[in-house]
């Protein structure tokens, strides 16, 4: 049965190993965003490839680039498409988005979370995580003061109001 896998690729090869497999017929997803003007993938190190098991599975881990399929012992491990539809539902133009909230936040930034269990609460922007785009931000809530790291997609800059009105 053909299934979606997780591929563990050497550092820095996830482009070469997409090209690869595509070349090679097979169903590749790679999720990329844009950081600075350069598309950078989105989870580096790893793509999603469709194939067969176990009749594709030797062509795969040979595939130069390619350093494993994410399993246990008892094999690869497939994962339900429905991952992958709901990354490619957070594309614009072929890249992951971030920010669906309006601007990115700077550091100093008020902030609100806009989604889960946390949702309203509001903090201050503290840095950015590196590639995990996790944020650290510091919840002035009640009386706890702590530090609270959320994703970043989660969050909306707030706008300040000028004379009255919103900006929202």
């Amino acid at each position: 049965m053909i299934r979606w896998y997780v591929i563990r690729t050497k550092p820095k090869k996830e482009f070469q190993v997409e090209d690869l497999f595509r070349r090679a017929g097979l169903t590749v997803y790679n999720p990329k965003y844009r950081q600075d003007g350069v598309i950078r993938p989105f989870f580096p190190g790893y793509l999603f490839l469709k194939f067969k098991y176990p009749e594709q599975y030797r062509r795969v881990i040979y595939t130069q680039g390619v350093q494993r399929v994410i399993g246990n012992s008892s094999g690869p491990i497939s994962i339900d498409s429905e991952i992958i539809r709901s990354l490619k539902l957070r594309e614009k133009n072929g890249l992951v988005e971030f920010m669906k909230y309006g601007e990115e936040p700077q550091p100093g930034d008020e902030i609100v979370v806009m989604e889960g269990p946390l949702k309203g609460l509001k903090g201050l922007f503290y840095r950015n995580l590196s590639d995990k785009e996790r944020v650290m931000i510091l919840l002035n809530y009640v009386a706890y003061q702590g530090s609270l790291m959320i994703e970043k997609s989660k969050i909306k800059k707030v706008s300040h109001s000028v004379g009255g009105i919103g900006r929202d």
